[in-house]
């Protein structure tokens, strides 16, 4: 049986570090990303852009770079001043987020207004700033008080947008982990956690009344990593495999973050709040681990990011959703220096902090190594379309 709930991970933030001098970060951006398909993404992905770190590019930079990817959606967190202002006529759509200790301070309706203020009016609409995260994982957190300030605080800034005539651009969510489901297994079987019902019930009011999305942070690298024996790594990579029936639904799952997913809108369904929108606002594989951190490694990273791309090339939806493409954000765009725990946490970037791939995700395969020089020459060979013979039922 495969263990689709993992356990609460969070990703800290810290105020942006002024970055390094770095060489020629974009000159033949355009160039690769155009070799190896990048720019066929368009409006499937978003892409999470973490500043925990001391030696990233200018954010000047990072929009040539998603724009070079044609990557048009990006999730922030903070509302740093000079990532709003570089974002400006960008063509980005952008997510900011309201730090979790700032979250008390905006139940009240006049603070909310100052931060809408401060941190949205002046850079809309040339920055297109399209949702406010509050918090980060807030409901799975150990801070009770803090939850329960959540939902005012999204009244109180929902507020200060109609106030600002900003609510019909702006929307409010918040990222929840896994860690909020009591069962994920199957999907059909979704729950949230009992005892998280009197706060989850009034934030799925909210958004439905708002009509703003659920963002869950979905990792299946934790679910493999904390049982790698019992959790095929070919369903947690997206890669071709027999999948798994839903015995209840009837519907096949042929990898893990569309299982998670669905298990998500079942447990919604049951509080009466199905029909809200489900988005995936953190997913990814590290590059590198601890030697404990089973499967954090260049190739399953590599893997399961490419085979990601290619599925929201296709405008995939979950089995349960099939006709309603899933939005997703990827994380993250750069490996980040400064954040604590395991070496996993350090390296889920697609790029080095110097515009060095970490690994290459293209649909082309590189003869060069995986770590490629964006300033460099690099030939190309032939890659294979991934497998389309799909089985069924379960391994």
């Amino acid at each position: 049986m495969y263990n689709l709930l993992f356990f609460d991970n969070s990703f800290p933030n810290k105020p942006y570090q002024k970055s390094i001098p770095i060489y020629n970060l974009y000159r033949h951006l355009l160039f690769h990303f155009a070799e190896f398909g990048f720019l066929q993404l368009g409006s499937t992905l978003g892409i999470n852009y973490g500043q925990v770190a001391n030696n990233l590019p200018p954010p000047e930079q990072v929009v040539t770079l998603l724009n070079s990817l044609s990557i048009t959606k990006t999730r922030i967190y903070d509302t740093n001043p000079q990532v709003l202002t570089a974002f400006a006529n960008s063509g980005i759509d952008l997510v900011v987020t309201v730090p979790n200790e700032v979250v008390p301070q905006v139940t009240d309706p006049q603070q909310a207004l100052q931060w809408v203020m401060t941190n949205i009016k002046p850079y809309f609409p040339a920055t297109r700033i399209s949702g406010i995260a509050v918090g980060n994982e807030v409901f799975t957190s150990d801070d009770t008080a803090l939850a329960s300030n959540l939902v005012p605080a999204m009244h109180s800034l929902h507020a200060a947008l109609v106030q600002l005539g900003l609510d019909s651009y702006v929307h409010i969510s918040t990222a929840n982990s896994l860690g909020v489901l009591q069962n994920s297994y199957p999907p059909s079987f979704g729950s949230f956690r009992p005892e998280l019902a009197n706060l989850l019930l009034p934030f799925l009011q909210f958004l439905a009344e708002t009509n703003s999305p659920f963002w869950i942070n979905a990792y299946p690298y934790f679910a493999y990593k904390g049982d790698p024996d019992g959790v095929p790594l070919d369903y947690v990579l997206l890669n071709p495999n027999q999948g798994m029936v839903d015995p209840y639904t009837k519907l096949h799952y042929d990898n893990m973050l569309y299982a998670q997913v669905d298990a998500v809108i079942f447990a919604m369904s049951r509080m009466g709040y199905g029909g809200l929108e489900v988005r995936v606002s953190e997913t990814g594989w590290p590059s590198k681990g601890d030697p404990d951190e089973i499967g954090a490694n260049v190739e399953n990273a590599r893997a399961h990011n490419r085979n990601l791309l290619l599925r929201q090339m296709r405008n995939q939806g979950t089995p349960l959703r099939p006709d309603r493409r899933l939005e997703v954000y990827l994380f993250a765009l750069f490996n980040e220096d400064m954040k604590p725990g395991p070496t996993s946490e350090r390296n889920y970037g697609l790029y080095q902090p110097d515009g060095t791939m970490a690994y290459n995700v293209g649909l082309g395969k590189l003869t060069s190594a995986a770590s490629v020089n964006l300033i460099s020459s690099a030939t190309r060979e032939t890659g294979k379309e991934l497998g389309s013979s799909w089985k069924m039922g379960r391994p």
